[in-house]
Parts: C-alpha cells; structure tokens; sequence
C-alpha cells in the first residue's frame, strides 16, 4: 500500500471518506480485497497467497531480524 495518484488503469474506490486506488489487472487477481485499520497501522488481505510471505514480526517471527 502507498500513497499515489489515479491513473487511467486504475479502480477507483470511495470508503468512508478514504479514496482507495488498485490497478485494475492486479484487482482482478487479488479481489476481494480488504483494509482493516488497527489501534497502530493497517492489515490488508486478498486472494493472494504469498508462500514466502511473513508471517508476524513479533519476537518470534521468522522474516523480521
């Protein structure tokens, strides 16, 4: 997730007052999409399954030292 500008292939989407913007070949791919705020930061999940993925950086996670 970052912060950037609509763009012609791009999905546009209005949610409780946030603009959401996701290229539209990776939209395909990914949906559904889900952005849920937490007390410190954002979680963003999909359809996308990441086999190399992070699990948690917590002290024991494994991709964070």
């Amino acid at each position: 997730m970052a912060l950037d500008e609509s763009k012609d292939n791009d999905e546009k989407f209005e949610i409780d007052g946030y603009t959401y913007v996701v290229e539209k070949d990776f939209l395909a791919q990914a949906q559904p999409i889900k952005v849920d705020f937490l007390e410190i930061g954002f979680k963003v999940t999909s359809s996308i399954k990441l086999d190399s993925a992070c699990g948690s950086c917590s002290t024991s996670g494994s991709c964070c030292s």
